[in-house]
């Protein structure tokens, strides 16, 4: 699909109204166009090839399918989205600022780290939630490759869940320590961290004497972020909560997902049903928490079944476990692999250019290879 996967054996997934399939790529780059209708066919038209599908069966009863396709080809080229390349950076980094904000909640204040391309203009803002016991510094390599794409991006630190949890601490009090910090309170203060920072935001493109002073587009914002990030992240964009009012905010206009769960409190249909922001999410086959019983795959891949057809996608890649989204391992993790970091930027570079950007390049590159 993309020089990101080439000899990966990665899963890839993307949804377009109507159609879900699935794609198992093996060692070289594809591109290639997928049937409209996959109820009428057993097989899918490729520009160069047609691959036989191995099995295929109906999802829900919402008309949305699935098809598993093993590539077995070893090198073949076509190419009917050369007009766009999510890979490599256009843009030097002109600038990266440190900064604390003050929340909302008295005596709290939410580090920062804000990164600018080299490039003129407003420029669409990329916000980053971290996942638990992580900080603004972390997950470099998604930041330094969305600013390399001319976007602004802020990395929020939230404290109470942050870094500070395991620092001077062994590791079976780490465990101890981010399983007392994953709480309903701490989630709260996420998704408040989150909204202060886009208030913040208006502030800062309005003053003339802010470094930040007429360079983000305050109404082109996406929002992404792993594990507790991506649960911000939902929330942020109406995700139903069990027994709690929805919030959605009109500025995030599209969210990537880095592991997400949903809740065992309630069906993911009855969670995510109303969502309509864009959605990609991203897990890995072997993306699990043992130490937290609602972090199991099945509850990763249930959110994309129960959106809504039409602007949601899902990467799922082979042997990615849960720190595979981020740049820190977690203890007994296999060595990382990096041709999961190289898929991550394209795939997440072309959506923001699709829902950020509005580049019709990047949106059919998505639907269609």
């Amino acid at each position: 699909m993309i020089r990101a996967l080439r000899e990966s054996g990665l899963v890839v997934e993307t949804c377009f109204n109507p159609t879900k399939i699935v794609y198992r790529l093996s060692s070289d780059t594809i591109t290639f166009r997928m049937e409209t209708n996959p109820m009428s066919h057993n097989q899918v038209s490729m520009s160069c090839l047609t691959i036989p599908i191995f099995t295929f069966h109906p999802l829900n009863q919402l008309g949305k399918y699935r098809a598993f396709a093993l590539i077995m080809t070893s090198s073949f080229c076509c190419a009917p989205c050369l007009g766009y390349d999510p890979v490599g950076a256009l843009f030097d980094l002109e600038e990266s600022h440190s900064i604390e904000i003050q929340s909302s909640h008295e005596g709290r204040d939410i580090p920062l780290l804000i990164s600018l391309p080299g490039k003129n203009g407003l420029l669409p803002v990329i916000l980053f939630s971290h996942g638990l016991g992580g900080s603004r510094n972390g997950y470099k390599y998604v930041r330094t490759y969305w600013t390399g794409r001319g976007y602004a991006t802020i990395f929020l630190q939230h404290p109470g869940s942050d870094e500070s949890l395991l620092q001077g601490v062994s590791p079976s009090q780490a465990l101890r320590q981010l399983r007392g910090a994953a709480t309903r309170k701490n989630m709260n203060l996420r998704v408040d961290d989150v909204t202060d920072v886009l208030d913040a935001m208006s502030v800062w493109t309005s003053d003339k004497k802010s470094p930040f002073y007429g360079r983000m587009n305050t109404n082109n914002v996406g929002l992404a972020g792993h594990s507790m990030g991506a649960i911000t992240s939902q929330l942020m964009i109406g995700q139903q909560r069990w027994l709690s009012s929805t919030k959605k905010d009109k500025q995030i206009r599209a969210a990537v997902l880095m592991s997400p769960s949903s809740t065992s409190l309630q069906s993911a249909g009855s969670a995510f049903g109303a969502v309509t922001t864009p959605c990609l999410l991203l897990t890995g086959t072997r993306d699990t928490l043992p130490f937290f019983r609602n972090q199991s795959i099945d509850s990763r891949r249930a959110i994309f079944s129960a959106l809504p057809s039409g602007n949601a996608y899902e990467l799922v890649l082979h042997n990615a476990t849960h720190s595979a989204f981020s740049d820190r391992s977690i203890r007994n993790d296999p060595p990382p692999n990096p041709k999961h970091h190289r898929a991550i930027e394209a795939i997440t570079t072309a959506f923001w250019d699709a829902y950020l950007q509005g580049n019709e390049d990047a949106a059919n590159w998505l639907r269609n290879g």
